[in-house]
């Protein structure tokens, strides 16, 4: 495969993995979501080794290149699937997008290559600047949202540490053995987590969540990741990590499009999902009053709120 058909499909799939998370742990919890889909990942990997008849070494070179891909496929992944439950898909993949400046430090640290700029870091900078600004309502009226962006932040640092290790080692092994080897060490270490820390007695998970986790396991996990290493493998790290400065355009329109996620302006004509928790509502309107007031969201439930502007009448729908 070429290595811009590889790129191009590794942003496909990367941009629709945030709201695949979130489906994935509806009803689910995240850590069943997330260790279902990372053991479902790992027996398909080592079948498709099987099928093509590819050998799975287990040398010292190659443990160390599995441990490193597995820092990244347990941490970061447990970090994301955490930090998701707290803020909206398209703002978890826009702060991936601070990617190319931890991957610059770390690879400048590491691999001793000169990509960290005053231009670089500017650019970084100001990207991040813009991603507060548009989420700036997001942190405003929700008070997990910080949680949420911690985790996503720790997931970025995580990921990066893996790629360059990965990179540092540079073993002669095929992204698919790379990806097999990182979900045989991480599968059951996802597995040992759901079973000491899941405080869900009972799974009750839906269709579109048990969907979710296939298609994670299947597509996210083994094409997902095997296309990112094979990536890897070719490309310096700096210049792999610019795939997520173009996910986030993408996986905001698909949380609007498949998710009814807002940026900006909320429209009151159709029903808002919104994430459980304490909200400020906030309706302005040029010749009245602002009408503000605190409303309590509940999971799995319908609030419905009618307000009186006098002669004007306003009508919010939460579920």
């Amino acid at each position: 495969m070429s290595v811009p058909a590889a790129f191009a499909g590794v942003i496909l799939i990367w941009s629709t993995t945030p709201l695949a998370i979130q489906w994935s742990s509806q009803g689910w919890g995240f850590l069943f979501a997330v260790a279902s889909r990372m053991t479902l990942g790992a027996l398909l990997c080592l079948l498709l080794l099987m099928i093509y008849r590819q050998p799975f070494p287990w040398h010292k070179q190659a443990r160390r290149t599995y441990m490193a891909a597995g820092l990244g496929v347990y941490g970061a992944m447990l970090s994301v699937y955490w930090g998701a439950q707290y803020i909206p898909s398209g703002l978890v993949a826009v702060l991936f997008g601070l990617n190319p400046m931890v991957t610059a430090v770390v690879a400048s640290l590491w691999l001793k290559e000169q990509s960290l700029t005053f231009a670089k870091i500017t650019a970084s900078l100001l990207g991040l600047l813009g991603v507060a600004v548009i989420f700036k309502a997001d942190f405003d009226t929700s008070q997990l949202a910080w949680q949420g962006v911690v985790g996503v932040l720790l997931a970025v640092l995580l990921h990066n540490i893996s790629a360059v290790g990965v990179k540092r080692i540079a073993a002669d092994l095929s992204g698919l053995t790379i990806t097999a080897g990182a979900l045989v060490l991480a599968a059951p270490m996802y597995l040992v987590t759901w079973a000491l820390f899941s405080s869900d007695s009972v799974i009750q998970g839906t269709w579109s969540g048990a969907m979710s986790v296939v298609y994670l396991g299947v597509v996210g996990s083994v094409v997902g990741f095997s296309l990112y290493f094979y990536v890897l493998k070719k490309v310096q790290a700096n210049k792999v990590a610019l795939i997520t400065l173009v996910t986030p355009v993408l996986a905001l329109l698909i949380g609007m499009a498949l998710n009814d996620e807002y940026i900006g302006q909320t429209p009151l004509l159709k029903k808002i999902k919104m994430f459980p928790g304490r909200h400020v509502l906030r309706i302005e309107n040029p010749n009245y009053d602002v009408y503000e007031d605190t409303i309590d969201i509940k999971a799995a439930r319908t609030t419905d709120i009618r307000i009186n502007l006098e002669k004007i009448s306003v009508q919010q729908v939460f579920n």
